[in-house]
């Protein structure tokens, strides 16, 4: 079955919008995605049915704990886990994050390292520079290569010690799309005894993702760049989330995964987020491969996104190419796509990010500019004084046509 664009595009009630006649092209997406109707549909259905908090003993709490149950179990199949009680529910990632970043530093002592990346988002950097200024950590940088937008081979190894406790690195880059080879990173940091935490919010709308292939401790990654609600989520190594003390109030549950979800959580968000993964599940079973199991159908549905969405970003860079005055900070050759999401950051000689943004912004056409938080990436581009960088971020439901009508804004406008 092949890849059907307008059947996607009808999972997606925004897209009908239009402002004085003028439809909404949402390139904006490495921000937050457009929502899938499976992910309303999933939360009107609580609000109605079993809009209540967990453990009573009476019907909607228990519908409600049982759909939070089955919340948890699709979101492990969506990262690869075979144990729903490794996945910790939250407010977003930045949150969940600081959070576990307290029960990790405790175990710490003065004079351990942790590695932080230049290319990261800054929720997978400032967690743990405070966690090391509160413990007396020693924090190691490491470097990308602003020539290729990648990590050079040697770049962990540069900085890895026999002190090194955990590594805090990003799957890939929300500003050059930069996808990492993780597994080789988590490999060395093992080598040495130290944890891996990975970001995964912006490789999780594109790509598979299998937290035991990449062979991480913790996995980071947000509902709402899926498609879903403002809702995050944590993976994490059931033997390691066991060993830490969860911060956590007194008739809070000691086990798994209610240790770390504090407080009442969004029970309508992870019903969405539920649906977001229902999503994902019926483009595999309509498009792709389909599957006997939830995992596979999930798998089949990212396959043929991943390759649409591929396209789509061809089609975008090999446009931006032949713009004079356009420079695009990532991979751009046809052979490097397999290896970035399509999320494209540029330039314009002599036009500022934010004069760009708000021209495509008056056309309809909705894109971020600035350092949206990849303030280490700015900085090492040196483009922090220049505005930063116009980000465009390509989704399952972009259109070629709306891809060519940027192309055709960016070239004539400025």
């Amino acid at each position: 079955m092949a890849y059907d664009i307008h059947r996607i595009r009808n999972e997606f009630p925004s897209l009908a919008v239009t402002d004085n006649g003028k439809r909404r092209v949402y390139f904006d997406n490495p921000g937050g995605t457009q929502v899938a109707k499976r992910v309303m549909d999933r939360m009107q259905d609580y609000f109605i049915h079993m809009n209540t908090n967990g453990g009573g003993a009476f019907i909607t709490s228990q519908q409600s704990d049982a759909l939070m149950d089955e919340g948890h179990a699709a979101l492990a199949d969506l990262v690869g886990s075979s144990d729903p009680g490794e996945i910790i529910f939250g407010q977003n990632m930045t949150t969940l994050t600081l959070h576990l970043s307290r029960s990790i530093g405790r175990t710490l002592s003065a004079g351990d390292e942790i590695v932080v990346t230049r290319m990261d988002h800054d929720a997978n950097v400032s967690p743990w520079l405070l966690m090391a200024e509160d413990h007396g950590l020693k924090v190691r940088w490491m470097d990308f290569n602003p020539e290729t937008f990648r990590y050079d081979q040697d770049a962990l190894d540069r900085v890895l010690t026999p002190k090194t406790k955990l590594v805090a690195v990003n799957y890939a880059s929300n500003a050059t799309g930069t996808v990492n080879d993780i597994r080789s990173i988590s490999r060395k940091a093992h080598e040495v005894g130290a944890l891996v935490f990975v970001d995964a919010v912006q490789f999780t709308p594109h790509f598979v993702t299998d937290v035991k292939a990449i062979e991480c401790d913790f996995l980071a990654c947000s509902a709402y760049k899926f498609y879903g609600p403002h809702q995050g989520l944590i993976w994490g190594k059931r033997d390691l989330l066991e060993a830490y003390t969860p911060y956590k109030v007194r008739p809070a549950t000691n086990s798994l995964p209610g240790a770390y979800e504090t407080g009442t959580q969004s029970h309508e968000g992870m019903a969405g987020t539920l649906g977001a993964v229902e999503h994902f599940e019926w483009v595999g079973s309509e498009m792709g491969a389909g599957g006997s199991s939830r995992r596979e159908r999930i798998i089949s549905g990212f396959n043929v996104i991943a390759e649409y969405e591929r396209e789509l970003g061809r089609r975008l860079i090999r446009g931006l190419k032949h713009i004079p005055g356009v420079t695009i900070y990532g991979l751009t050759e046809d052979v490097d796509l397999v290896d970035r999401v399509p999320t494209v950051a540029i330039t314009k000689e002599g036009v500022h990010p934010r004069h760009m943004a708000e021209s495509l912004g008056d056309a309809n056409i909705f894109v971020w500019d600035g350092h949206y938080y990849a303030i280490e990436v700015i900085e090492r581009l040196g483009l922090t004084e220049k505005g930063g960088m116009l980000r465009i971020g390509l989704g399952q439901y972009n259109t070629i046509e709306e891809v060519d009508d940027l192309l055709d804004h960016i070239e004539t406008a400025f």
